[in-house]
């Protein structure tokens, strides 16, 4: 069944049923994303990783309740155009996810790079019409979102904006007013080839992640570990690549290290599995449309 609508007038039961859709695809692939296993240094069905306070069943429940925030930040978005006030709406939305979220997980910041990821790829889905809806449209559309200013997010201190002042790396915001580089050209093409060599879509799926871990310059990683973290993961990605990737059995090895090195630092590629969770949704959106 599709998933929105493909003409430019739709009624309004296709309208809330594309926007519903919408925001449940996204939490499923945040609970897929999570789910996922074994990802170095994150959260996953062996255990907490380099998350004492984290655990799977928290992930779960995070994600669930983000559904209210993403159902709101696709219906504001629903066939709208570009604006500061649409940009500034969605801000609002999700901050208001992001206490959710707090209040849900007792503080922990479990989803808050996923509410702006997801946020922003769900706004650029739900402004295009169906046929329209390709990765490479829905990016460029967040992009255009993400660029426009916002009196608020403009004075927040986040770690990703720490990480810039610091290491000058740009972080999610960087990322997604690029128009989700490592989404569109490592992690989707990463997913798609890899099933095309005939893999399973758990392998695949890895694969996609260690792909965007070997190239992205992850502010979770910075914020925990410093550029310790970052070298280590990103070489350790880089050596499971040139093994073949953690289908074969060299590559299914050389992702013990990076796992237990990051532990050890108590850092994770946050960064990169918010972009994984974006590369699901785009993959999932895509093999939906008619």
């Amino acid at each position: 069944m599709s998933c929105v609508y493909v003409h430019p007038n739709p009624s309004e039961s296709e309208r809330l049923a594309s926007v519903r859709w919408l925001a449940d695809a996204a939490v499923r692939m945040l609970v897929e994303e999570a789910d996922l296993t074994p990802k170095p240094g994150l959260v996953d069905t062996r255990g907490s990783g380099a998350h004492p306070d984290m655990n799977l069943e928290m992930l779960h429940r995070s994600a669930y309740s983000l559904l209210a925030t993403f159902t709101a930040i696709a219906s504001r978005a629903f066939g709208a155009e570009e604006s500061i006030s649409l940009r500034e709406s969605l801000s609002e939305i999700g901050r208001q996810g992001e206490r959710t979220m707090l209040q849900i997980t007792g503080g922990v910041n479990t989803h808050r790079g996923a509410i702006w990821t997801l946020g922003l790829l769900i706004a650029g889905a739900a402004m295009l019409t169906g046929k329209e809806q390709s990765a490479e449209k829905i990016c460029a559309k967040a992009a255009r979102i993400a660029r426009l200013p916002d009196s608020y997010t403009s004075n927040v201190q986040t770690h990703g904006r720490r990480a810039h002042c610091q290491y000058g790396v740009r972080g999610a915001r960087g990322e997604a007013e690029g128009g989700f580089r490592h989404v569109v050209e490592i992690g989707l093409p990463m997913l798609k080839n890899s099933r095309l060599q005939g893999l399973a879509e758990e392998h695949a799926r890895l694969n996609a992640l260690v792909a965007i871990i070997a190239e992205l310059n992850d502010t979770c990683l910075l914020h925990r570990g410093g550029l310790t973290a970052l070298i280590l993961a990103r070489r350790g990605a880089m050596r499971i690549l040139d093994l073949g990737g953690v289908a074969t059995d060299e590559g299914s090895c050389a992702m013990q290290e990076p796992h237990r090195q990051l532990v050890q630092l108590q850092a994770s590629p946050g960064g990169s599995a918010d972009l994984l969770a974006g590369v699901l949704f785009l993959d999932y959106i895509e093999s939906n449309l008619v």
